[in-house]
């Protein structure tokens, strides 16, 4: 056994030895391995920062209501004497002013991108007093609260980012109504600093909404109050209601996006591991190539075929460990902490959020590094163990 490795060591130092003779073909290989794992890596965090922000908007102590039959806020539409039964529901938890029951509804504007200047769908949600206290991560980071019964309003820190004109202080036309910015807010990475909120009842009167509401978010006195608050709303003839769980319902609302980005990443990923996969077989052939006769003395001298095919699979996954995490280490400069927007198509409506270059993923990218490392190094093992030891050294 300790020889069988000796062996390895020798000719496997044999080829790493001769890398400077080879550094255009090895470069070549290198760099085409650190694109395809940057481009993966890329373009999974964008999907990864995605669900992070889905993630973050929800609560395990938080329930959304909507209409039943609908899947989303767009498509539902409640009344305030349906509310007010709801409120009543076992399970909600209270303050002094009442229950933390917020009746909302949003309406989708237009606001010039910073980055372009061109009009993207921002949502313009209408949300009661109690919003503050049931999104337990809301914090005010500049400004005030905006007053009832005025056309002021919030911006989430991420839209405030990410669109124009939504400094504290000033003001923006949506139609014929002007709305004032009166302060910023985060709400914990999640949806809702991709939003702007004003009072519920300014926002219905603006749009002729009347008494309706799109969606109840409610605070529960404890996560495992939600099997009793469901059941409640589910068996109460009077409401025509549906209970979600927020992780639940963020989690359905991510799936479209992120599957469309995940499947991007590996399609694009995908083709140019094939062009990768032929550069590490060109720079291990070359290899192979280079050391005919030194790869032959050995074998005459009692190598095993299997030292060398060993050998040259290692020289092969050492120049794909290095290539894959160069990649890694340009997609986590590169797009860690990234902020950007898109739009979620279950509300049609932009999304900030940051890039997440996470371990598993880089994990992931020099996987598939050493795998195209482990193809394109085994054919032209199995040609240098195979190599006729005579005809060889006759070679040079």
């Amino acid at each position: 056994m300790i020889n069988w490795l000796s062996q390895v060591t020798s000719v496997a130092w044999f080829g790493l030895s001769s890398i400077p003779q080879r550094r255009g073909s090895v470069a070549a290989a290198v760099f085409g391995i650190a694109g395809v794992v940057g481009v993966l890596v890329g373009v999974l965090s964008m999907a990864a920062g995605f669900r992070r922000t889905m993630a973050a908007s929800s609560s395990p102590d938080s329930a959304i209501v909507l209409r039943s039959g609908a899947n989303d806020e767009m498509s539902s539409g409640l009344q305030q004497d349906e509310i007010r039964l709801l409120a009543d529901a076992p399970g909600v938890a209270r303050r002094p002013e009442g229950p933390l029951v917020s009746a909302e509804l949003f309406v989708i504007i237009n606001l010039p991108k910073r980055s372009t200047g061109t009009d993207a769908n921002v949502p313009l949600r209408g949300v009661e007093q109690p919003a503050f206290h049931v999104r337990d991560k809301f914090e005010l980071l500049q400004g005030r609260l905006f007053q009832g019964g005025k056309n002021e309003v919030l911006a989430g820190v991420g839209a405030a980012r990410e669109f124009a004109g939504l400094e504290v202080g000033k003001k923006f036309f949506v139609g014929r109504n002007e709305w004032e910015v009166v302060g910023i807010f985060s709400a914990g990475g999640g949806t809702a600093e991709s939003e702007i909120w004003t009072d519920a009842r300014i926002l219905q009167a603006a749009y002729n909404r009347g008494n309706s509401f799109q969606s109840v978010y409610v605070k529960l006195t404890a996560p495992d109050a939600f099997l009793q608050f469901s059941n409640s709303v589910a068996s109460d003839p009077r409401l025509e209601m549906k209970a979600l769980r927020q992780a639940d319902f963020y989690a359905e609302q991510s799936t479209m996006l992120n599957t469309l980005i995940t499947t991007l990443g590996y399609l694009v990923a995908s083709l140019m591991a094939i062009g990768a996969v032929f550069g590490a077989l060109n720079t291990m052939y070359n290899s192979v190539s280079a050391r005919t006769r030194e790869i032959a003395t050995l074998r005459a001298l009692g190598f095993g075929g299997g030292a060398v095919i060993v050998s040259v699979m290692l020289e092969s996954l050492v120049l794909a460990l290095v290539g894959g995490t160069l990649g890694g280490a340009i997609a986590y400069l590169a797009f860690n902490g990234f902020h950007a927007a898109t739009v979620n198509w279950q509300s049609f409506s932009q999304v900030t959020f940051a890039f997440d270059v996470t371990q598993q993923l880089l994990a992931q990218g020099i996987v598939g590094a050493m795998t195209i490392g482990l193809i394109g190094g085994l054919l032209p093992a199995i040609r240098a163990a195979r190599l006729p030891i005579a005809a060889a050294l006759r070679e040079m």
